[in-house]
């Protein structure tokens, strides 16, 4: 009997072995990844098409950033993160000069990344694990190898010590080292095909640094904030700062990744400098008179009225507006009403806000009539809904049909239409009666609750001045019904730490879709997160038609189910009147000092800003 028992044992033992050895020789080790369309760069390309290989490395370029700074530690949710140091997760999301990440993107594909500190990738057809293999050339700027350790502790540390990071990885149930360049992800279900690209976006950070001392001699801790400069293994390392107000970057000479083909006509600027600005027109005063280089436009009053300056006449600053195919990939952007407060669980209050909000009127006083209104949650992309669902997607909110409102099927969304006398005052009776459905009522000059008396208040959290002119009018449109309403400023550094905490009634705020949604939606709109700080579903909705919509997305085989599926999810969420939606317009406006250039063709999906572009001046 013991004998056979240890004959099956060992029986046991080789078909696993065997079994094993099968598994590896079907896995297929692969240079890019993507989440539906096959890469178009082939193994061993010289360079992505949309970059100057000649570009020179030389200039400076001077920056402006808002609010202050506090913290080059990526890693922990805590403290203000340095513009440069910024993170796929960091509040507001970066790219990081200084750490690197296993896969990079290509700009002019759609969800398509290839190998960085990573040479190699390999997952099943299940895509229950994958598997990075390292590149032997990768170095941390104090010349040490990137490990397998690295990558562990730092998946670890980020999914420990950072909320978003928490949330963002959920199904990652381990990363272990199983290979001596190797690492391997296990996901805790099948079928997730963006899995394997998203553990790729993680940025790797030094654990032999941050366990190391540091210069005071203490052991630094990788849970708080600081103001040391961090260590990694990207282009640049930061080479001075002053506390709050400024940090400079300068490239690295022996960046060990310069010469990948990922980052061939990448990383031109031989320096890299921000200055943060709490004042908005300040920040643009500097940039006219040539202290920084670059600006980004956000107002039409701006771009309309306040380039007349001599540098523009002169041709020494150039104008662009771009169209916006590349951005096509969804926005949602508005005042977010936090559901875990009680005056917003009724989706009548929600959408009676909606009613008293006069876009028309500020388009053509504010904004010179250049935006249009945002009437879905992938607002101009493939997949806004549009007219009543029908075909697959008709199918998919049958399948939850239960869980959904009855309006999703037969009520095309539209947003209310105001701009004279006669179309407010409508819309403002209509807002009168859903607040009546929601069991308030006007006493006086008050709305209040039919039951209590209390009186519906609420505050609109902004994050500096320049939304006030979008905010003061709707709380004075509100006030008009009967609903008192507070806006309050407030400077980055506190508008940041309110937004993790969900420490607000509304906020103005956005969502901008990625062009493949998927996982991300559960942070956005899922119960699962709605709860945990540091999530980003402001809006705190909790809804089982919702969860089972992300749910059928994060599965979906192609990209034929995909649309359907998240065009469904807009109808739903739409529905649910958790937002009221602003503005956006089809262009991107660009500003900056001819000092500056780029790729006459700049890739289908970004501006490829700062990445891709040199300085003019250096080229003479």
């Amino acid at each position: 009997m013991v004998v056979m028992r240890v004959g099956a044992r060992f029986l046991a033992l080789i078909l696993s072995l065997f079994a094993g050895h099968v598994m590896a020789q079907e896995l297929q080790w692969r240079h890019a990844i993507g989440i539906i369309e096959p890469p178009k760069y082939a193994p061993g390309f010289a360079h992505f098409n949309y970059v100057n290989v000649d570009a020179p490395k030389a200039g400076e370029l001077k920056l402006s950033a808002d609010g202050t700074f506090d913290s080059f530690n990526p890693v922990v949710g805590k403290g203000q993160l340095a513009q440069g140091v910024q993170v796929l997760l960091s509040s507001p999301p970066g790219a990081s000069l200084v750490t690197e990440t296993l896969l990079k993107s290509s700009l002019d594909e759609d969800g398509v990344s290839y190998g960085l500190l990573a040479e190699a990738l390999a997952y099943p057809d299940d895509f229950s694990f994958v598997k990075f293999r390292l590149r032997p050339e990768a170095k941390w700027a104090d010349g040490q190898p990137v490990t397998p350790e690295d990558v562990v502790f730092s998946f670890d540390k980020f999914k420990e010590l950072n909320p978003a990071s928490y949330n963002y990885y959920s199904h990652v149930v381990k990363a272990e080292k199983t290979g001596e360049r190797e690492v391997t992800f296990t996901f805790d279900q099948k079928g997730n095909k963006e899995l394997p690209s998203i553990v790729g976006q993680l940025d790797i950070v030094p654990k032999h640094w941050w366990e190391a001392k540091g210069p005071d001699g203490k052991p630094r801790d990788i849970s708080k904030t600081t103001l040391e400069p961090i260590m990694g293994s990207g282009p640049y390392r930061i080479a001075s700062f002053s506390p709050g107000a400024s940090v400079r970057y300068e490239l690295r000479d022996d960046y060990w990744g310069k010469n990948l083909n990922v980052n061939i006509g990448y990383n031109n600027f031989r320096t890299i400098t921000y200055t943060y600005y709490t004042d908005l027109n300040v920040a643009f005063e500097s940039f006219r008179s040539g202290a920084t280089d670059f600006w980004p436009e956000n107002s039409a009053m701006r771009w309309t009225r306040s380039y007349d300056f001599p540098a523009v006449t002169d041709g020494k600053v150039k104008r662009e507006q771009l169209p916006n195919d590349y951005r096509k990939v969804g926005l949602m952007m508005g005042f977010f009403l936090n559901t875990r407060r009680e005056q917003f669980k009724d989706v009548n209050v929600r959408k009676a806000l909606n009613y008293a909000f006069d876009f028309e009127e500020l388009n053509r006083t504010v904004f010179f009539g250049l935006y249009k209104r945002i009437d879905s949650y992938f607002y101009g992309s493939e997949f806004a809904s549009k007219g009543l669902p029908e075909g697959k997607e008709l199918e998919v909110l049958n399948s939850i049909k239960q869980d959904v409102p009855p309006e999703v099927f037969t009520t095309e969304y539209h947003n209310p239409v105001n701009g004279d006398p006669e179309k407010q005052r409508n819309n403002l009776r209509m807002a009168i009666s859903l607040f009546n459905k929601a069991g308030y009522e006007l006493r006086g000059n008050q709305m209040v609750s039919k039951a209590t008396g209390k009186p519906f208040t609420f505050e609109i959290l902004l994050d500096g001045p320049t939304i006030e002119r979008v905010a003061l009018p709707y709380a004075n449109n509100l006030r008009k019904i009967g609903v008192q309403v507070n806006v309050r400023t407030v400077d980055s550094a506190q508008f940041t730490s309110r937004l993790r905490d969900y420490n607000y009634d509304a906020i103005y705020y956005y969502a901008a879709q990625s062009s493949n949604p998927g996982n991300e939606q559960r942070d956005y709109w899922g119960s699962s997160v709605a709860d945990k700080p540091g999530s980003r579903n402001f809006a705190g909705i909790k809804d089982k038609g919702i969860d089972a919509l992300i749910q059928q997305i994060i599965f979906a085989k192609d990209r034929a189910t995909l649309i359907p599926t998240v065009r469904a999810l807009d109808r739903v969420l739409l529905a649910g009147a958790y937002v009221v939606p602003s503005y956006s317009r089809g262009e991107v406006w660009l500003a900056y000092w001819n000092r500056l250039t780029h790729p006459k063709d700049l890739p289908t999906y970004s501006t490829g800003f700062p990445d891709i572009w040199w300085s003019k001046a250096a080229t003479h």
